[in-house]
């Protein structure tokens, strides 16, 4: 298991997270309102900045004044009611974190360079990825568990080639998950620089494969499907958060704070898993019915 967990880690290449983090980004801010424009700044940068994060995110921000500001900017947000381009998108001051969701799902690829160098935005994209990417191996597990279903590039976009077990994948994905809220956080990425993360994500993956195969074996039909990718969603969850506790304060998980993000990954998960299942039992059938 660790030589193929060891082969599937070679095709992945932290470079191409690197790549995305340092692509530049320019944020706009668009308002009449001097108060709202305040409100928009204090968004991205928060109050409780380093004077070097506050420096650097001002090197990224561009207030409109003019026209010609807009052809400055990647992406943005406006006062309500105030005319704006489509990469621009309305910043509600009673809704900040409803404001950044928005932006974010119509503009997922800047999620990434944005957190980079905006600490406001930091928290809603590394919420993101770990739900993305618990999502993703999720789908995985139910559909390398299901005959007649193979995943595909259409499931997991960005995976690239076969996998000698589902353990291999799910590792890779979550150190690949790894790289990302490091981008996200400001850190430093790659094997070198995040070995002892790496490290414990590989150690992790036989304790949940177990658990996975446990439950699949006590709970019928689609019940053990459900099971198993919320052993995967779980799983995937509680590493994500531990990544984020570490790069936000420096420390890990206690084993307290990993229950409790397991059992929250499991309320949460609940209903997406059970949607992944629907949706991949419908993709078996299908053959059969045409």
């Amino acid at each position: 298991m660790i030589r193929q967990i060891r082969t599937a880690l070679r095709n992945l290449n932290p470079n191409e997270v690197r790549t995305l983090a340092d692509r530049p980004v320019t944020f706009g801010v668009l308002a009449a309102d001097e108060a709202i424009a305040g409100e928009i700044f204090r968004c991205l940068i928060p109050r409780d900045s380093s004077e070097a994060q506050m420096r650097r995110a001002g090197k990224h921000i561009v207030r409109i004044a003019t026209e010609d500001d807009f052809a400055r900017c990647d992406v943005g947000f406006a006062e309500s009611g105030v005319p704006h381009p489509a990469n621009f998108f309305r910043f509600d001051p009673m809704d900040r974190k409803g404001s950044i969701e928005a932006m974010l799902e119509n503009r997922e690829d800047d999620g990434v360079p944005l957190a980079r160098v905006l600490p406001g935005l930091r928290d809603a994209v590394i919420d993101r990825i770990i739900w993305k990417v618990s999502k993703e191996n999720a789908v995985f597990t139910v559909a390398t568990a299901v005959p007649n279903i193979i995943p595909t590039v259409a499931m997991i976009p960005w995976a690239v080639g076969e996998f000698a077990s589902d353990t291999a994948f799910l590792t890779m994905n979550q150190v690949r998950m790894a790289f990302l809220v490091a981008a996200a956080s400001d850190g430093d990425i790659g094997y070198s620089y995040q070995k002892g993360q790496i490290g414990s994500i590989v150690a992790a993956a036989f304790g949940w494969r177990a658990i996975a195969r446990e439950l699949a074996g006590k709970i019928p039909a689609g019940g053990g499907l459900i099971s198993k990718g919320l052993v995967s969603f779980a799983g995937t969850y509680a590493v994500g958060k531990g990544l984020e506790r570490y790069f936000r304060i420096g420390r890990r998980l206690t084993r307290k704070e990993k229950r409790q993000f397991y059992g929250e990954a499991f309320e949460k998960g609940r209903s997406a898993v059970e949607k992944i299942v629907r949706r991949t039992n419908h993709s078996a059938a299908a053959p059969s019915s045409a």
